[in-house]
């Protein structure tokens, strides 16, 4: 696990994990990492720093949930556990879900690693960028005959 720059103790750091790998789970033929896998604790924290209170508390209720089920803690339960406590949680505080998968997913899909296991080039879209069709230039020529379409207050000042 990847520091979380004093966000998340590495037990939350773990917990934390443990939501993400049920979120995003390791495809079955394990070609495509767990979310959790890939250590995004870190990458959440910086995104989504507003979040870090609300994935605290959340970890200790689904730590308290585990414990009814005989686990130490959320991450200590046996993966096909966690989502119907995960899911349980989520009915009772259904707001810190979708911004987990929101950011989860941005930060997943954005991993150098699952980018080439889907069979693509892991860059961004410039410099390199895509080829584009040649445009004509004479297109914009009825746009660049209008007028102004923009007011100037009366006090500015010219």
């Amino acid at each position: 696990m990847r520091e979380t720059d004093g966000v998340y103790s590495p037990d939350q750091a773990r917990g934390l994990a443990a939501i993400l790998d049920t979120l995003i789970p390791r495809s079955d033929d394990g070609r495509l990492p767990g979310a959790g896998e890939l250590g995004l604790a870190r990458q959440l924290a910086q995104r989504a720093p507003e979040l870090a209170p609300m994935v605290v508390q959340a970890l200790a209720i689904l730590d308290a949930l585990a414990a009814e089920r005989g686990a130490p803690d959320f991450a200590g339960l046996d993966p096909r556990e966690r989502e119907p406590v995960l899911t349980a949680w989520s009915t009772e505080h259904p707001l810190l879900l979708p911004a987990l998968i929101f950011h989860g997913y941005a930060a997943y899909y954005g991993e150098q690693r699952v980018v080439e296991a889907l069979g693509l080039e892991h860059r961004p879209p410039f410099p390199q960028g895509y080829a584009l069709a040649p445009t004509d230039p004479s297109r914009l020529d009825a746009m660049r005959r209008r007028p102004p379409m923009y007011r100037v207050p009366p006090d500015a000042k010219s």
